[in-house]
């Protein structure tokens, strides 16, 4: 159930140290939806428009990973990448009696939903990924300025600039709302704790080696735009070659909001492929 005063909120449990915000809609085979590491991100605002498509066939279990969003921040506050969110999601699925569950994994999400199919490969079914990392890709300007946004409406739509192919999308409202969302009590503390620099060590943590990605077994379907600025197409199109079972869409006229610049399309793929499954 959304949080009318504020969708961003929806349920809470208690995971490690904090407490993961987390919603859960729809009924049926379970969907987990990972976001992206974006300054302002929740699982909400990552995922609004695909949660209501979703959740008509499937039970969509959508996160604030910690660092981000209202899920609480661990005490002590320490991050270790993916050990940190492994552990929250593997928790959260746990407390939630999930045995096995699709994911969708944006950016860094994608990265995440990688190291989740290596090291728990029994509790996920079917696996998107959005513009994903988790391969080698090189530390750019433009990440080091999202890993690195400090407060402003200028410097909100600076990276958002970054992340869209059409800067029309790129408005003076939605700029503001995600602003907004940063200076929330806590929010920038919490974010710049993620990725302090020097930040291509973290980028270098996200990899991982080609023979495990041979090693996955689930079908994954790779979703990426062409014009992406933040993660290369080549990252999607070295995960196609690398894992047995995929298959790749590319977007062109895209950057790295391919849930929004092609949210149609988006949702189709996605909503399809799972559905595949059903009858696989």
């Amino acid at each position: 159930m959304t949080n009318v005063a504020n969708p961003e909120i929806g349920h809470s449990l208690r995971t490690g140290t904090f407490d993961t915000n987390y919603h859960d809609v729809g009924t049926g085979d379970p969907v987990l939806l990972l976001h992206g590491s974006g300054a302002g991100v929740s699982a909400w605002a990552n995922w609004r428009g695909l949660i209501p498509v979703l959740s008509k066939g499937f039970r969509v279990i959508a996160p604030d990973l910690v660092g981000f969003g209202y899920t609480t921040l661990p005490d002590p506050v320490r991050f270790s990448i993916f050990d940190t969110w492994i552990d929250q999601i593997i928790g959260l699925l746990d407390h939630l009696g999930i045995e096995k569950a699709h994911v969708v994994g944006n950016s860094f999400g994608g990265g995440l939903a990688l190291h989740l199919a290596t090291r728990h490969p029994d509790r996920l079914d079917r696996i998107v990924l959005m513009g994903a990392g988790g391969v080698q890709i090189e530390f750019t300007d433009e990440l080091d300025a999202l890993w690195g946004y400090t407060p402003s409406v200028e410097n909100m739509k600076r990276i958002m600039d970054i992340m869209a192919y059409d800067r029309s999308l790129v408005t003076d409202e939605l700029a503001e709302l995600r602003y907004r969302a940063t200076i929330r009590p806590g929010a920038q503390e919490a974010f710049e704790q993620v990725f302090p620099a020097p930040r291509q060590r973290w980028l270098d943590a996200q990899i991982v080696p080609d023979d495990e990605l041979a090693a996955i077994e689930h079908e994954v379907l790779i979703l990426h735009g062409r014009e992406d600025r933040v993660v290369p197409l080549d990252a999607s199109l070295h995960m196609f070659h690398t894992i047995p079972n995929s298959q790749l869409h590319a977007f062109g006229r895209c950057g790295h909001w391919t849930q929004i610049e092609h949210a149609e399309r988006f949702h189709r793929l996605v909503d399809g492929f799972f559905r595949e499954g059903l009858t696989a």
